[in-house]
C-alpha cells in the first residue's frame, strides 16, 4: 500500500519516489508521478522554485484478477446487454490535430495564428460530436495529451459541449461553449511554476494570485474581434458559483452567463478526476457525488444535463459491488449516472441498481 509523505525538496535523497508529477506553467509534465528522483531532479525542482514535494512510501497494490463468468452470467448478459448512447469519439488524426492546436494556443498566447488554431479546434470537436450524433461522453477515452493543462482544456471544451448540445443549445452556441472551454485556463500560462506545483496548500497571496488567472484569461481574448462577448464573459465568469461565493467578482446567479454555469460543472468535474502535484484523482463516481452536492454553488439545468450526458461505467465494463461481487455493466440509465444494470459474473444475478428497492443497498466500488 502506496502512502504519501511531504518533504522539504532540500530533504530529499535519491532513489525517492515522487508521489504527484511536476508540470511547468504551460501543464507539461516534467517529471511524472512514481518517477524515482535522481541527484539532477532534485537540483532541478529546487532551481523551479520548488521548495516541497509529496513521496511515496510502498508500493501499488495488484488489482483482483477478473473472476471467470458463470454460463447463467453469460446468459443473462447476452439477453439484458443494451448498447451506450452514442458518446463521442476522436479519431486518430483529429485527436493528432487537437493536441497539437492546443499546445500551439498555450505556446503563443499572443499570436495572430491563435485565434484560428482555436477555431478549428472547435471545429474538430463539432465534427466529432456530429459524426455520429453523440449525446454522451466518456471522459476516460478522449486521451488528447498527457499533459494537464491542454488535456483538461480539451476535456472542459468537450464535456461542455454535450452539456450545452443536452440543453438544446444551438449548434453556433454549442460550438462557442467549445471555443470558451479551450481558452478557459489560458491565463495560467501567467502562473508561477512554484505555485501550480505547489503540493501543499497554497498561503493567501499565493492563493490571491492563482484567482487571477480567469481574469488573465478575460484579458488575453476580450480585444480579439473573433470571439463573442459571450465567449468572453464565459471564459472570465468560470470560476463564479450561482451563490455569490464564487470569483473574480463574487456575482450570483442572475448575474453569470449561460455559458460560465455550464463551463464551472465541466471545469470542477475534470480538475476532481485528474491528479495534480497538490491531489490525488478523486474516483469518477466520487467527483459525481460531489458535483450532486453542491446545489447552492452549481446551476442546476447545468448539473442536471451534465448528470445525464456523462457514461461513468461503459457497457462491457468489469465493476466491483459492495456485496463482494464483479460483475459486467450491461445497460446504463441516464437518470441514475451511478447505478447501472449489472450481472454478477459468478451467481449471474442481475442488479438493477438505480431501479430495483431490493438492490437499494448495494453500491459500485
Amino acid at each position: 500500500m502506496i502512502k504519501r509523505k511531504y518533504m522539504r525538496t532540500r530533504q530529499l535523497k535519491p532513489g525517492m519516489k515522487l508521489d504527484h508529477p511536476v508540470v511547468d506553467r504551460l501543464g507539461r509534465n516534467l517529471v511524472a508521478r512514481g518517477a524515482e528522483l535522481d541527484d539532477y531532479m532534485i537540483d532541478s525542482l529546487l532551481k523551479l522554485g520548488i521548495m516541497s514535494v509529496y513521496i511515496q512510501e510502498g508500493e501499488e497494490e495488484e488489482n483482483p484478477e477478473q473472476v471467470p463468468t458463470s454460463p447463467e452470467a453469460e446468459k443473462n448478459i447476452e439477453r439484458l446487454r443494451t448498447e451506450d448512447r452514442a458518446k463521442v469519439t476522436l479519431s486518430v488524426s483529429i485527436r493528432e490535430r487537437v493536441s497539437t492546436g492546443i499546445q500551439f494556443i498555450y505556446n503563443n498566447t499572443t499570436s495572430e495564428e491563435m485565434v484560428a488554431t482555436t477555431e478549428s479546434i472547435a471545429d474538430d470537436l463539432m465534427r466529432s460530436i456530429k459524426s455520429n450524433d453523440a449525446i454522451a461522453i466518456d471522459i476516460s477515452t478522449l486521451k488528447t495529451s498527457d499533459e494537464y493543462t491542454f488535456k483538461h482544456s480539451v476535456d472542459v471544451a468537450t464535456i461542455s459541449m454535450i452539456v450545452a448540445k443536452q440543453q438544446g443549445l444551438s449548434p453556433e452556441e454549442v460550438r462557442e461553449i467549445g471555443v470558451c472551454g479551450l481558452l478557459h485556463d489560458i491565463g495560467k500560462t501567467k502562473i508561477p511554476n512554484a505555485i501550480l506545483n505547489k503540493p501543499g496548500k497554497l498561503d493567501d497571496d499565493e492563493f490571491a494570485l492563482m484567482r487571477q488567472h480567469s481574469t488573465y484569461s478575460y484579458n488575453m481574448i476580450k480585444d480579439r474581434a473573433e470571439f463573442s462577448p459571450a465567449v468572453c464573459l464565459g471564459v472570465l465568469q468560470h470560476h463564479e458559483k450561482i451563490n455569490g461565493s464564487g470569483y473574480p467578482m463574487g456575482v450570483s446567479a442572475e448575474k453569470i452567463c449561460p455559458y460560465a454555469k455550464i463551463l464551472s460543472v465541466a471545469d470542477i468535474y475534470d480538475a476532481l478526476v485528474t491528479e495534480r502535484p497538490y491531489k490525488k484523482a478523486y474516483s469518477q463516481r466520487d467527483a459525481v457525488e460531489m458535483i450532486m452536492s453542491m446545489t447552492m454553488e452549481l446551476d442546476i439545468t447545468a448539473m442536471k444535463s451534465f448528470l445525464e450526458s456523462m457514461i461513468l461505467y461503459p457497457v462491457d465494463s468489469i465493476v466491483e459491488l459492495s456485496n463482494g461481487e464483479q460483475a459486467r455493466v450491461v445497460k446504463n440509465i441516464p437518470h441514475y449516472i451511478l447505478r447501472p444494470v449489472v450481472v454478477g459474473l459468478t451467481s449471474g444475478n442481475v442488479y438493477n441498481l438505480g431501479e430495483d428497492i431490493n438492490c437499494a443497498n448495494i453500491i459500485i466500488l
